[in-house]
C-alpha cells in the first residue's frame, strides 16, 4: 500500500504468514533463534561471504532487534521470514529491507541440504508477491558475489537483470559483486 507521495506505508499492524503450498514463511521472531542457529551453522552457506552466528543467544538478540521491523532511525522497514517445510522443519530465511523510495533490497539463505529443489525460488517469489501486493513495492534489488552461480541463476529465474555500471556505482557495490534489479510493471 502506498502512502503520501507514492512511498510505501510503514504503518503495518503485523506481517503476514505466507504459504506456497509446500512451504510456510513465518514472520521471524526471537523464538526462532535456536532452530535457526542449527540451519545457519551449515558451513556450505558461507562459501562466498559471511560467517555463522557465534551463539544461540547472539542470534536471539539479533532476531529481537529485527522484530521491531524497522531501523533505529525509522527510515527502513525490515521484513524477515523463516522458511518452514510441511514437517515443521526450518530450512532458511528470506528478508527484505524496504526503503522510503519504494525499493526493496532482498536476501535469502537456505541450508545446503535443500539447494537445487526449487524451494528458494518458491520462498523468494512468495516474499516478492507479498511485497508487491501488501507493501506496494515495484522495484527490487539484490547483491551477490560474482562467483555465486547458484544465486545468480535463482535471481535470473525470478526476472532480475544485471544493473548498469552507473547503478552499481550509485549503490556502492564491491568489485567482486553483482547488483541485480527487478522492476515490476504497475497495474
Amino acid at each position: 500500500r502506498l502512502g503520501a507521495a507514492n512511498t510505501p506505508s510503514f504503518v503495518r499492524a503485523r506481517m503476514n504468514t505466507l504459504c506456497t503450498g509446500s512451504l510456510t514463511l513465518e514472520p521471524q521472531i526471537a523464538a526462532h533463534a535456536e532452530e535457526m542457529f542449527v540451519v545457519l551453522s551449515d558451513p556450505a552457506i558461507y562459501e562466498y561471504e559471511g560467517e555463522p552466528p557465534q551463539s544461540v543467544q547472539g542470534l536471539r538478540d539479533r532476531f529481537a532487534d529485527l522484530e521491531t521491523r524497522q531501523s533505529r532511525n525509522g527510515q527502513e522497514q525490515w521484513l524477515n521470514w523463516v522458511i518452514r517445510l510441511p514437517n515443521t522443519e526450518l530450512i532458511g530465511y528470506v528478508q527484505a529491507t524496504v526503503y522510503p523510495s519504494g525499493r526493496a533490497a532482498i536476501a535469502y539463505e537456505l541450508s545446503s541440504a535443500y539447494w537445487g529443489r526449487g524451494l528458494a525460488r518458491q520462498a523468494v517469489q512468495a516474499m516478492i508477491s507479498e511485497l508487491i501486493e501488501q507493501y506496494g513495492i515495484l522495484s527490487f534489488s539484490a547483491v551477490l558475489k560474482r562467483e555465486n552461480r547458484r544465486s545468480l541463476g535463482l535471481l535470473q529465474r525470478l526476472g532480475f537483470v544485471f544493473a548498469s555500471s552507473a547503478e552499481h556505482a550509485e549503490c556502492d557495490v564491491e568489485r567482486d559483486e553483482f547488483l541485480m534489479l527487478r522492476h515490476v510493471q504497475s497495474a
